[in-house]
């Protein structure tokens, strides 16, 4: 069959992340090319794998341009019939649309469904809609145009002038003016200066930063040569972490087109501004997302903070003036030079401009990467794009800004995402982790498992850190094995402030957030812990006790056959019993009987 004259050419665009590859788009994506061939579409339609565009607990999905019909959870046997429905009878199919987890109702495209419509997607635009390994598609959605705005129409300190106008802020946790870190790396005077950025994404369950670079890496590569050309710099790195190979197989053949294009290297468009830049992976120390410690790494020494001042912008890498922003701030640049910082201010709050990235993950319906204006309730974040919490249990908490953030209560649910807000309250925006918790979550555990993975990150340079988070962890661990005293509590603050206040760097001074919210604002889970020797969430094993009900038993063995201790005795003629010196609580028995003959107790 040949394409109609004056006919769009139809596109399936696959997910192709890290997300969805995991759970089969591969195959999907030869099974598609294969019976487009075998049906005679292949001028009518083309098959564009791209990379994340943010919806992973539907995946693989697919997306059918123009129309923007989203189909979700696809399997390899669905491809026939897919193909046949939509290009032979123009029809859908309707088990393969997105179905709302709170009224049920089916919704047909990308655009209008609840997951997408409260976003304000800049930085993630593209990703989901084009192909990443191809300069081409980035440049048809106006790729490379901020970079010729600045190189053709603006001067360096213009260029900082812009982006300081915009109100950008650093989008890996400090926050800090964009522009006004640019300028004081420019305003220092040396033969040589670097840019850096930092894609050293380390936070338990964040993937904002491998989502983008994955799927949109010339957007970073272009704000990054904006950077450079305002601040002065020729050469720049982008660390990313080793554990990231898609993103840095994107990222080098990005650099190689880009080369290729005239975009980097030597005379860039004729302006006579030279850039070079070269990937460095990372081996997964989470200190390593501290700049100081990052360049260390860079160095090829170990990567460990040091004291400032001097700042980065006046001694960075190799002792030479370096500008550090992350993956989502560069990727922030171009959409400002393109279509001026009064564009960029309109979204946003009157301190904390534009929009966020969020990783949003837990005991949430809807997970996945949401990029939201920033202002937006958490409410708005977790209920209207997040669909709710799982299995309609009870919303307990979110923990925002990843290891180095805090545990927010219900009663915040409609506080504004913004930086000081969110700090006002014991938290922070962070890089960009949300963490959402139900009421089967026990916040001592939690406060005890984010101190756990703070005092193993530590690089153990200097004592409050290395030693501070050890105690820290000691007395948490204490508490949920049923061994806690009151006066704990007392130490466990003075812990974190002392930490807070003598760490070396931002991961020492923000370990201690996490202990301090939940101590606020859970305060009576840790003296059920302590007081009432009860684990009011049923997760801390030293309180729970098994036992069954032999009214309820129907004597079928199955919690017998299961229990991988052999601590359940009886049979047809004998009661079941379970003796609790040989269980080891590992629940296998609850789950196995079908009569809840089993009872768990949070209570020893």
């Amino acid at each position: 069959m040949k394409q109609e004259k004056g006919k769009e050419k139809r596109k399936i665009l696959v997910c192709a992340g890290t997300g969805c590859l995991s759970t089969g788009a591969l195959s999907l994506i030869q099974e598609l090319n294969q019976e487009i061939e075998a049906q005679g579409l292949t001028e009518q339609v083309t098959v564009v794998p791209t990379g994340c565009h943010g919806f992973c607990e539907q995946g693989p999905t697919l997306i059918f341009e123009p129309e923007q019909t989203l189909y979700v959870q696809v399997k390899k046997q669905d491809i026939s019939e897919i193909i046949d429905k939509e290009f032979k009878q123009d029809l859908r199919i309707e088990r393969l649309l997105y179905q709302d987890p709170l009224t049920g109702k089916k919704t047909e495209t990308f655009a209008n469904t609840n997951f997408f419509v409260k976003q304000e997607r800049i930085v993630l635009q593209n990703c989901g809609f084009i192909d990443p390994e191809n300069i081409e598609d980035y440049l048809a959605r106006d790729g490379y145009k901020g970079l010729m705005t600045a190189l053709k129409q603006k001067s360096p300190d213009e260029v900082i002038e812009e982006v300081k106008k915009s109100g950008l802020r650093g989008r890996g946790g400090a926050g800090f003016p964009t522009g006004l870190k640019w300028s004081f790396c420019r305003q220092t005077h040396a033969d040589k200066k670097y840019v850096i950025c930092n894609a050293d994404e380390g936070d338990p369950g964040a993937f904002m930063d491998r989502g983008v670079l994955e799927g949109d890496p010339h957007s970073v590569i272009e704000g990054m040569l904006i950077g450079a050309y305002g601040i002065g710099s020729d050469e720049g790195y982008i660390y990313c972490r080793a554990e990231y190979p898609l993103a840095i197989k994107h990222l080098k053949k990005a650099i190689k087109d880009a080369e290729e294009a005239g975009f980097l290297g030597e005379n860039i468009l004729g302006s006579g501004f030279n850039f070079k830049l070269y990937i460095r992976a990372g081996a997964g120390a989470f200190v390593c997302g501290e700049e100081t410690a990052l360049m260390a790494s860079i160095e090829g020494k170990r990567g460990m903070p040091r004291a400032r001042p001097p700042f980065p912008a006046q001694k960075g890498l190799w002792d030479k003036p370096t500008n550090i922003n992350n993956v989502e701030t560069w990727s922030s640049v171009p959409h400002i030079l393109r279509r001026g910082a009064q564009w960029y201010t309109q979204y946003g709050t009157e301190k904390s401009k534009g929009t966020k990235i969020f990783a949003l993950t837990g005991k949430v319906n809807n997970t996945g990467l949401v990029e939201v204006p920033m202002g937006i309730t958490l409410r708005e974040i977790i209920f209207d794009i997040g669909g709710g919490i799982q299995d309609n249990k009870k919303y307990k908490a979110v923990q925002i800004g990843g290891p180095s953030g805090g545990c927010l209560p219900e009663s915040l649910l409609d506080l504004a995402v913004d930086y000081e807000s969110l700090t006002s309250v014991g938290a922070m925006v962070g890089s960009g982790g949300l963490v959402v918790m139900d009421e089967t979550t026990c916040m001592v555990d939690i406060a005890r498992f984010f101190v756990n993975f703070s005092q193993k990150e530590s690089c153990g340079k200097c004592t409050p850190c290395r030693e501070g988070n050890k105690r820290m962890f000691e007395i948490l661990d204490r508490i949920t094995q049923g061994k806690g005293q009151l006066e704990d509590l007392e130490k466990l603050e003075k812990l974190a402030r002392v930490i807070k206040d003598s760490s070396l760097c931002g991961l020492g001074q923000n370990a201690p957030n996490p202990v301090l919210a939940s101590l606020k604002y859970f305060r009576d889970e840790f003296l059920s812990h302590i007081l009432d020797n009860q684990c009011p969430a049923g997760v801390c094993t030293a309180f729970l006790s098994y036992h069954i009900d032999n009214e309820l038993c129907k004597k079928c063995g199955l919690c017998v056959k299961n229990c991988p201790v052999n601590a359940i005795s009886g049979d047809k003629h004998t009661p079941y019993s379970i003796d609790l010196e040989t269980c080891i609580k590992c629940g296998i028995c609850v789950e196995k009987c079908k009569f809840a003959a089993v009872v768990r107790s949070g209570k020893e």
